[in-house]
């Protein structure tokens, strides 16, 4: 292997550490009490700041139960296997979206069909950014002291250091939704572009043309 490639297997490294940490759900004051590597050291790696030695890479991948093929990234790429729902004991079911555990997680949840109106749901906090999209029917969220009830096509985005949950907020069938959830804070970034640069003229006015109308797919001006 090249002296470039040993720095990048390396370099990367760090955030499958990450990876597999968060994967069984520990924190780095578990692992440095497991390991005896410094809580501070194992912060270094994982951001890229400081690169493992052999000895701290044997040590993680065994308490992380994984091979050093995968921590390097030279592991043979698992068969693929379409995702299955994970069920939960309130009935509500979770389908991956993503297969990578470090990052922005996307799953699709649903929420069967209740009858009634269910009481204000159970609220949960910790660590990351949620960002959530309904998809049909009807969600009760609740975010510290306010309720609000989404219907499909409406996005809310928030703190999950801020007590929240979710419920069918009624009769009328089931709910989906979609949910980004950033364990370190990461957040969706939105880009809207104002039309295609390869099939419209970077011109708002040229775009327009002579009839004052926006072609199909640009976004509607609304400067001053």
């Amino acid at each position: 292997m090249a002296v470039d490639d040993v720095h990048d297997t390396l370099a990367a490294m760090g955030t499958r550490l990450r990876a597999a940490r968060e994967q069984r759900g520990v924190t780095l004051t578990d692992v440095s009490r497991a390991t005896g590597v410094a809580v501070s050291t194992l912060s270094r790696i994982e951001t890229g700041r400081r690169r493992p030695t052999l000895e701290t890479v044997l040590r993680l991948a065994k308490e992380y139960g994984t091979s050093l093929d995968e921590l390097a990234g030279t592991a043979p790429a698992p068969e693929p296997r379409p995702p299955r729902p994970l069920s939960f004991g309130d009935d509500k079911a979770v389908l991956p979206l993503t297969r990578y555990v470090g990052g922005l997680h996307a799953h699709k949840h649903v929420l069967p069909a209740v009858e009634g109106s269910p009481a204000r749901p159970r609220q949960v906090s910790h660590e990351g950014h949620e960002w959530l999209c309904v998809l049909y029917g009807r969600l009760r969220i609740a975010l510290g002291d306010r309720t609000l009830v989404l219907t499909a096509g409406d996005i809310v985005e928030f703190d999950t250091r801020t007590p929240h949950g979710v419920a069918n907020a009624g009769p009328g069938g089931p709910v989906e939704y979609l949910v980004m959830f950033g364990p370190q804070g990461e957040r969706p970034r939105v880009r809207t572009p104002r039309f295609f640069p390869d099939s419209y003229p970077t011109d708002p006015a040229a775009a327009r043309g002579s009839t004052g109308e926006a072609p199909p797919g640009t976004a509607p001006d609304v400067s001053p």
